[in-house]
């Protein structure tokens, strides 16, 4: 009876906690964002194609409170995924959902249901806004069914509502931390497509707003998603409380970088400086709004968390403050993405625009240079931060390996350092702002994520270093270290990284890659460049773990087959090259043959130059792989044989004295026959 009355007790208080959290969110989200497009005068009426001041007050509005419940959804089933336990333990059986769990779970469903219906809202709001045309207007349902089919804009907003109501009936299904992170990668699609559109749809500089509208999106989300869905589960944690409110402080320390960082260079390439703007003035409110933030997240950690056993209430009541700021923050969102930035995101229509301005959306680069080689940037910021983040890690961890006196050779560490140096140079440096107009330097980029990064990656056992400085989880949860190894052990992993699977995959696929669309997908997306530099480099670590890797993975073959393979892959990368040498059709001529260039050679000469590149220079990493093959061949030799002399010293060589005896009696036997 106790325990009937503890369960009704705790689900009464975790609905206030619902309740709570709601009001706090919504109501810091309605009033900030209504007061920011007062003070600001965006929701005045414009001279032309007023749609109403219902549509121009509520829009703005709509939008912030979709954005919130887009992040309880994310935030919910991340901590579903990899911060709390799915299982009880203690007083419940072990075969039960953990009840904070199982609140999770539930809040990310009603999360996404409510995301649906607020992003349906924000589908008629926004064709009424752009279309200027009053909700419910004669006509109006015909135009909004065009808008969706026909404009960009339309799609993007369409499909945001189609992935949320989705994502609201698979998270219902959601049975443990693989099926609430297969929900959280589907809601991460509609991110995607937000990211593509508002102000960084039309931005000069398309690909760096994409990205760093991502980076700020999925940030906010997990930061304040998370936090609200603790907030609400609070009460069902009990002991676990402390461990997972830790676990979601990493995150939230993650999640500010990202914040921050994102929303300079969105600061930068909107505000041009203009701080004295409308504009300007809701960005500074969002940037105090973020100190505050990050404040209250440095009290949580110095105060709250490291008494939480001892005091659980001290964590609600500083969330509270936290999630009211965070809600005036998702406010003033609301009020920006309906003001209008003082520097022009679209190109002047008074000035002409140069073919390479059409084809890539950037200015011709100057003849490159051996210095323009190394000092020319474009950033493509998600990379270049991850791998600034996987350096800062790396080192972390090595130096958390050296603090509990376990031995990491500092040449693994020197080579992981390299390596995401050289990958954040490829695709931000020199190759990547003259591959976009030159395909020899695309090539040139392509050889160095494909067979340059990956070997210094493999050759700095980064799997193997996770596996030992990561913590283990013993309360049932996947953490960064079971997911790891979970990923590495699977069927999917343990097949590609087969040897001779790693090894056609590694050859074979820049055939495909090159000789069908996905090339053109990758010159004029910026999903489809991600998918190259994710494949390629992830295709060349597998190949290089397999000949000369120190992480886990399949049994590798016998050295011998091991040069074989390589030998076979470098004849076949040959192969390729000589076919771009001698070809005679130019590949996406839609893009290299219109770019304009009045320096270089004409573009089929540049994509046959292209070829010498891959013919030639991708040789000399593959004779490195080589020469590293033979080395460890002949050490492993060495080992064998001092392994060998070392059990001889022991047992007085009694696998010689074996054979030789089993010699001697075949000998015996054959004297021993009337043959003989």
């Amino acid at each position: 009876m106790k325990d009937a009355a503890a369960d009704r007790t705790t689900v009464v208080r975790t609905r206030v906690a619902t309740g709570a959290v709601v009001a706090v969110l919504g109501a810091s989200v309605v009033v900030v964002a209504l007061a920011a497009l007062g003070l600001a005068g965006s929701a005045e009426a414009p001279l032309l194609g007023d749609p109403g001041a219902l549509v121009r007050w509520s829009l703005p509005v709509t939008t912030a409170l979709a954005d919130v419940a887009g992040a309880v959804t994310l935030g919910a089933l991340f901590l579903a995924a990899a911060v709390l336990p799915p299982r009880s333990a203690g007083l419940h059986r072990a075969d039960d959902d953990h009840p904070a769990w199982a609140a999770a779970v539930l809040t990310a469903a009603v999360a996404a249901g409510a995301w649906t219906l607020l992003g349906v809202a924000r589908l008629l709001l926004t064709y009424a806004s752009v279309a200027g045309r009053p909700l419910g207007a004669e006509g109006f349902g015909a135009e909004l069914q065009l808008f969706m089919t026909d404009i960009t804009l339309g799609r993007l907003l369409i499909g945001a509502v189609g992935i949320a109501a989705v994502t609201a009936v698979v998270a219902l299904l959601v049975t443990g931390p693989r099926t609430a992170a297969a929900a959280g990668v589907l809601a991460g699609v509609v991110l995607v497509l937000q990211a593509q559109s508002g102000h960084s749809s039309g931005a000069t500089n398309h690909e760096l707003a994409m990205s760093s509208m991502f980076l700020h999106l999925a940030g906010v989300a997990l930061w304040v998603g998370g936090l609200a869905t603790l907030a609400i589960v609070v009460r069902r944690l009990g002991a676990d409380l402390p461990a997972a409110v830790s676990r979601y402080s990493t995150l939230a320390g993650w999640c500010f970088a990202a914040v921050a960082v994102s929303g300079v260079v969105n600061a930068v390439m909107r505000l041009g400086g203009d701080w004295a703007s409308t504009y300007g003035a809701l960005v500074a409110g969002k940037v105090a709004l973020l100190g505050v933030l990050g404040a209250i997240g440095w009290a949580h950690r110095r105060a709250v968390i490291p008494h939480l056993a001892a005091r659980p209430g001290a964590f609600w009541r500083l969330a509270v403050v936290e999630l009211a700021v965070m809600g005036a923050a998702a406010g003033l969102a609301g009020a920006l993405a309906a003001t209008a930035p003082p520097v022009p995101q679209e190109p002047d229509p008074a000035a002409p625009l140069t073919p390479a301005e059409i084809v890539t959306g950037h200015p011709l680069p100057p003849p490159p240079t051996a210095e323009l080689w190394l000092t020319s940037f474009r950033w493509d910021l998600l990379v270049a931060l991850g791998c600034l983040a996987g350096v800062v890690v790396y080192v972390r961890w090595a130096l958390r390996l050296r603090a509990r006196g376990d031995r990491w050779p500092i040449g693994r560490t020197v080579s992981a350092v390299a390596g995401l140096t050289l990958l954040a140079w490829a695709t931000s440096g020199g190759p990547a702002v003259y591959g976009h107009v030159l395909f020899s330097a695309h090539m040139l980029q392509h050889m160095v994520l494909v067979m340059v990064v990956p070997i210094f990656l493999a050759l700095s056992a980064p799997v193997t270093l996770a596996a030992r400085a990561l913590p283990v989880r013993r309360d049932g949860s996947r953490g960064p270290r079971e997911w790891l190894l979970g990923i590495v052990h699977s069927r999917v992993a343990g097949f590609f990284a087969n040897p001779v699977v790693a090894a056609v995959n590694f050859a074979g696929s820049m055939v495909v890659f090159y000789y069908t669309d996905l090339f053109e997908l990758a010159l004029t997306t910026y999903l489809g460049h991600l998918f190259m530099i994710v494949h390629f480099s992830l295709a060349g670590y597998l190949f290089a773990n397999a000949l000369v890797g120190i992480d886990p993975g399949p049994d590798r073959p016998g050295h011998p087959v091991r040069l074989l393979l390589l030998f076979t892959t470098m004849a076949f990368h040959a192969f390729f090259g000589l076919a771009l040498v001698s070809g005679e059709t130019l590949l996406v001529p839609e893009w290299f043959g219109l770019l304009g260039r009045p320096w270089g050679p004409p573009a089929l000469e540049d994509q046959q130059a292209g070829g010498g590149i891959a013919w030639g220079i991708s040789e000399l990493p593959m004779l490195a792989l080589a020469i590293a093959l033979a080395v460890a061949w002949t050490r492993d030799d060495e080992r064998t044989a001092r392994r060998r002399d070392r059990a001889a010293d022991r047992d007085g060589d009694a696998e010689l004295a074996a054979y030789n005896a089993m010699l001697s009696q075949l000998a015996k036997g054959r004297r021993s026959t009337p043959d003989g």
